[in-house]
């Protein structure tokens, strides 16, 4: 499928956003998750995908964005090296939130469903789809992340609707 210059603006305008936060998640680095942006887009471009509708198009993004940053933590557990007198880099740190300082600190299947329910709004079940877990682990993320998120946050100020 050759893609015209419109429908690839199109599609980096619309997903590129979505990527980097979701590789953030991950990875933490606004440089690999701009890598991971790269790769996932390029994927998208060059593809010969057939989408069914405009949701299987974004749940494809979104798993192939998952599975670019699996790769990526796992190439980097592989060249892994001493970081001693490695200078700070230049990169501009994200605005400070104790929010999200709390939800970067959570463990990666919390922190991801939690990103995906709250930030992507995907119900339990589209989750589920999209990270090969059943419905009831997914739940139980959710409930998990939202439990250390409280503790972590002093209590329920930070909680919409006063749920639990």
């Amino acid at each position: 499928m050759k893609l015209d210059q419109q429908e690839a603006e199109r599609l980096v305008r619309t997903y590129s956003d979505l990527i980097l936060r979701l590789s953030y998640t991950y990875l933490k680095s606004t440089q690999d998750g701009e890598d991971v942006c790269q790769t996932v887009l390029l994927k998208l471009l060059t593809g010969n995908e057939a989408f069914e509708s405009p949701e299987h198009e974004k749940a494809w993004v979104v798993r192939t964005a998952i599975n670019a940053c699996k790769d990526e933590l796992r190439a980097f557990r592989r060249r892994a090296a001493p970081l001693d007198g490695v200078a700070e880099p230049a990169a501009p740190e994200p605005p400070r939130s104790d929010v999200l300082e709390a939800v970067m600190a959570l463990p990666a299947k919390y922190r991801e469903a939690i990103y995906l329910f709250y930030y992507e709004e995907y119900s339990v079940k589209e989750i589920s789809g999209l990270t090969g877990r059943s419905e009831a682990a997914v739940s139980a993320h959710l409930s998990r992340g939202r439990k250390k998120l409280r503790a972590m946050l002093g209590g329920s100020e930070y909680e919409p609707n006063g749920a639990k």
